[in-house]
C-alpha cells in the first residue's frame, strides 16, 4: 500500500514539473502511466533549458574556481608553479593594512545595514498601513537611488557634504552607505508587507491592543524574513560598493573595495586572491543557515 502510494504521488509530481494539466477523474493507474512517459520523454534528451542553465552556471562559477586555484600557487605568474600555502600565511601574518581595511567595511556595513534596515522597515510599514496625501511621492522618491546610476549619487553626496562642511571619513561613508541601502530594505518590507492579511491587524486592534503592541506583536513578526532578507542584502551592497565609497571616502577610512583597487593597479596579488576565497567561503558558511533559518521562520 505505502508504494503504491509513494507511486502516486511522484506521479503527481512529474505531471505537475511536466507542466501538464491532469484530466479530470483520473485513476491512480492513468495517472502513474503518465508520469512513467513524462519521465522516459525526458531521458531521452536534455533540455535546452537544461543546457542553458549550466552554461550559465559554469559561467559564474569559473571564475571563482580559477581564483582558488591560483591562491595556491607558490609563484605571482600566471603559470602554475606548484602547491603553496604561503599566501595564506601572508594574509593572516603580515597585510596589517588590508585587515584594517576589511575592518572599517565590516563596521560600515553592519552599521549601514542596522540603520538602513530600520529605516527602511519603518517606511514601508507606515506607507502601507497608512493613508496620507504624499504617500506616493515617499513611494517615487524611495526609489531614486536604486534607478541613478552610483557614480551620480556619490558625487551628489560629496557635494552635499562639501556644502554642509562636513569632513570626509568614516562618518561620510557611513551615511552614503545608508543612505543607497535603504531603497532595497524598503522593496523587500514593502513586498512582505503586500502578503500580509490586514485582518489581523483588525482583529489585535478588536482585541484591545494598541498601535504600538500592533505593531511589536503582530506586523514586525510577520515581516521579519522580509527585514532579515533586507538586512543581509544591505550587508553585501555596503560591503561590495566602490564607486560610492570613492568619492565619499577620506584619509583613514579605505574599506576592503578602495584598498583591492590600489593594489590591484601594480598587479593582481595572490593575497587577494587568497583573501576572495577566505570571503566566498566565509559567505557560504554564513546564507546558508540563514537562508534556513528564514525559510523555517517563514514556514512556521
Amino acid at each position: 500500500m505505502r508504494l503504491r502510494a509513494r507511486a502516486y504521488f511522484r506521479a503527481v509530481r512529474a505531471a505537475l514539473r511536466g507542466i501538464r494539466p491532469l484530466p479530470p477523474r483520473i485513476s491512480p493507474a492513468e495517472l502513474v502511466e503518465q508520469g512513467m512517459r513524462i519521465r522516459a520523454k525526458r531521458r531521452k534528451g536534455i533540455a535546452a533549458s537544461d543546457f542553458i542553465y549550466g552554461a550559465v552556471i559554469v559561467f559564474l562559477f569559473m571564475p571563482l574556481a580559477v581564483l582558488l586555484v591560483y591562491s595556491f600557487n607558490s609563484s605571482k605568474s600566471g603559470s602554475w608553479s606548484g602547491f603553496s600555502l604561503q599566501w595564506y600565511e601572508k594574509l593572516f601574518m603580515g597585510s596589517a593594512d588590508l585587515w584594517h581595511a576589511f575592518e572599517n567595511s565590516i563596521l560600515i556595513a553592519l552599521s549601514s545595514a542596522l540603520m538602513a534596515t530600520v529605516l527602511g522597515s519603518l517606511a514601508a510599514v507606515g506607507t502601507s498601513r497608512y493613508n496620507f496625501w504624499f504617500r506616493p511621492y515617499v513611494r517615487s522618491m524611495s526609489f531614486i537611488p536604486m534607478i541613478l546610476p552610483e557614480i551620480i549619487v556619490g558625487v551628489s553626496l560629496l557635494v552635499f557634504f562639501a556644502g554642509i562642511g562636513l569632513k570626509l571619513g568614516l562618518v561620510t561613508v557611513w551615511i552614503a552607505h545608508t543612505t543607497f541601502n535603504i531603497p532595497f530594505v524598503y522593496l523587500l518590507v514593502s513586498a512582505r508587507l503586500e502578503e500580509f492579511d490586514p485582518s489581523i491587524v483588525e482583529a489585535a486592534r478588536d482585541l484591545g491592543a494598541t498601535e504600538a503592541q500592533t505593531l511589536w506583536r503582530v506586523v514586525l513578526p510577520v515581516t521579519m524574513p522580509g527585514i532579515a532578507s533586507g538586512f543581509l542584502t544591505a550587508v553585501t551592497l555596503s560591503l561590495e560598493d566602490f564607486v560610492i565609497t570613492f568619492f565619499v571616502a577620506g584619509p583613514g577610512s579605505t574599506t576592503l573595495p578602495l584598498f583591492i583597487y590600489s593594489a590591484i593597479r601594480f598587479g593582481v596579488s595572490p593575497v587577494i586572491n587568497a583573501l576572495s576565497v577566505v570571503i566566498v567561503a566565509g559567505t557560504v558558511l554564513l546564507v546558508y543557515p540563514a537562508r534556513n533559518f528564514l525559510k523555517a521562520y517563514a514556514a512556521h
